[in-house]
């Protein structure tokens, strides 16, 4: 990519990163091998206020005109990738964006897809494009499956193009979403809300490698469920029809029928105490059935679907009760 004027760049692309260099070089090594004849700026913005990351970028953009690194002072460290995205775009230099992940890897044709499909048909004012995620040759993780759902997902920011006036005719990306949940959800359902459907562009495509996590990366996440809260009070019914029909009624039985058992014996109530116990019990292994459905057997990984069932009811309605206090909503 040459040096451009602000004028001449076609399309901009924002990669948030939060103190990831080496998932980022990753990423802008892709970038940097787009087969794009026009110009395309990178705009790299530091959720981490990282200054490894500044010095990495920094070093790239010595001999890549068009990449840029971004810190938004005015906000803490780890404000999360809706507002990383928000100080993106409102500072690139092209009309349309094109959003990617730091942990991501864009095909070479990736650009010129996206861009070619949006200038065939001037009245869409977004595209999703195709997330690809390789697995290995052998039945997956938990969490390597959880990751897998990007591909059926009809709207990511991991592979999202978008036309400025559009983000800023709805405001950009709702800031309240402080972790990388739901806000690519949100900017979906408010730009289909004004706009209709967004179309899928099956020729721009990214690769999604699963990141390596620690044990237990099931229970972390369950914080996640703090923004369904706020997702589910904006779109209740789009949530509802198409994310989650339901509520986890069975996380609520476990929570309630745990304790019960643990009163019922103090009480000298031994029987019932048993059936609630057994029935607590039979819920979690319902629960690991279901996650182990299809995924690894190994020992190691079978123990840690069975202990993290057992957690992650407590976690999850914790949560949900949480986001329904903060973001007052009914949401159970």
């Amino acid at each position: 990519m040459s040096a451009a004027p602000p004028a001449a760049v076609q399309i901009s692309v924002v990669v948030p990163t939060f103190r990831r260099p080496a998932l980022l070089q990753r990423c802008l090594d892709a970038l940097r091998q787009q087969r794009l004849d026009e110009a395309f700026e990178v705009l790299v913005v530091d959720d981490g206020h990282c200054d490894k990351t500044r010095e990495q970028v920094e070093a790239l953009a010595r001999h890549w005109p068009g990449l840029r690194y971004l810190r938004p002072l005015d906000a803490r460290p780890g404000s999360g990738p809706a507002q990383a995205r928000n100080w993106g775009w409102r500072v690139a230099r092209a009309e349309l964006i094109a959003f990617t992940d730091d942990d991501t890897v864009p095909d070479p044709g990736w650009l010129a897809a996206g861009l070619a499909a949006l200038r065939a048909r001037p009245e869409l004012m977004a595209l999703a494009g195709k997330v690809r995620v390789p697995l290995p040759p052998r039945r997956p993780s938990d969490h390597e499956r959880m990751t897998a759902g990007l591909q059926r997902a009809s709207f990511v920011t991991a592979n999202a193009f978008v036309r400025r006036s559009a983000l800023e005719a709805v405001g950009g990306f709702d800031e309240r979403f402080r972790r990388a949940w739901r806000e690519d959800s949100d900017l979906q359902f408010r730009l289909e809300r004004r706009f209709g459907p967004i179309p899928r562009c099956c020729g721009a495509v990214v690769l999604h490698p699963v990141r390596p996590e620690r044990w237990g990366v099931s229970l972390r996440q369950q914080r996640n469920v703090f923004f369904d809260a706020l997702l589910y009070r904006k779109h209740a019914r789009r949530y509802r029809a198409e994310l989650r029909p339901r509520p986890p009624w069975d996380y609520y039985a476990i929570v309630l029928l745990a304790p019960a058992a643990l009163v019922l014996a103090l009480a000298g109530r031994a029987q019932a105490a048993a059936i609630a116990a057994l029935l607590a019990a039979l819920l979690v292994l319902a629960l690991a059935a279901r996650r182990l459905r299809g995924s690894a057997l190994t020992p190691a990984h079978l123990l840690e679907m069975l202990a993290t069932s057992a957690l992650i009811p407590f976690l999850s309605v914790y949560w949900r009760l949480r986001g329904a206090l903060h973001f007052r909503v009914w949401f159970v």
